[in-house]
């Protein structure tokens, strides 16, 4: 997946796979029909570890690493997430606004001298009642209601994502600005569901 590839893919789709130490994701193109496409990356994180790491792969081989996400910090609830090229170059940040994200999830994404754009939950009602979820003894049941996230710089749209009702998570990611890079908008989409418990 290269760069100029990226920009002509503005819809994607995001699969978890279910298994029970690793995050494992699926990346694919978003066809008209609502169906999976071909595979734009495959994403791996591993549960419980001091600093935390996606991999982004071109597809479950693992074969070739496409990009990664990387914590700065070990353990830190606004920890910053450099997203990286396979040739380690970097390509953008994404981190979680402790604060604000109390009430409602909020995050920041940065592309350096293009991007930069804050994400926030869409429903406040929704937001609310999944954190009342949260703390329920109830670890073993999903929050099933599907919750979404909108990117803005100003007042312009940049990129929306929106999680589907179902137990397992998928999600539907629109990108609406040309200057977004795919790599970013895949890694940040990614951790929502990856890391939205921090």
């Amino acid at each position: 997946m290269d760069s100029a590839r990226q920009q002509a893919n503005e819809r994607f789709t995001i699969r978890q796979k279910t298994t029970f130490m690793i995050n494992r994701y699926v990346v694919a193109e978003a066809l008209p029909d609502g169906s999976e496409g071909r595979v734009l990356a495959f994403a791996e994180q591993k549960r419980m570890t001091l600093k935390e790491r996606m991999t982004f792969y071109t597809d479950e081989s693992k074969n070739r690493v496409l990009f990664t996400a990387r914590a700065r910090q070990v353990i830190d609830v606004g920890a910053v997430y450099d997203v990286r090229d396979a040739a380690d170059n970097p390509v953008g940040t994404f981190r979680k606004k402790f604060a604000a994200s109390l009430l409602r999830s909020t995050w920041e994404l940065d592309q350096p001298g293009s991007v930069a754009a804050v994400g926030r939950e869409r429903d406040r009602v929704v937001a609310v009642l999944r954190r009342v979820w949260e703390l329920l003894p109830l670890d073993l049941v999903p929050f099933v209601w599907p919750y979404h996230f909108d990117f803005t710089s100003g007042d312009k749209q940049v990129m929306s994502v929106d999680k589907k009702i179902g137990l397992r998570d998928r999600y539907l990611v629109d990108v609406a600005s040309p200057d977004l890079d795919l790599r970013l908008a895949i890694a940040q989409a990614v951790a929502l569901d990856a890391l939205q418990s921090r």
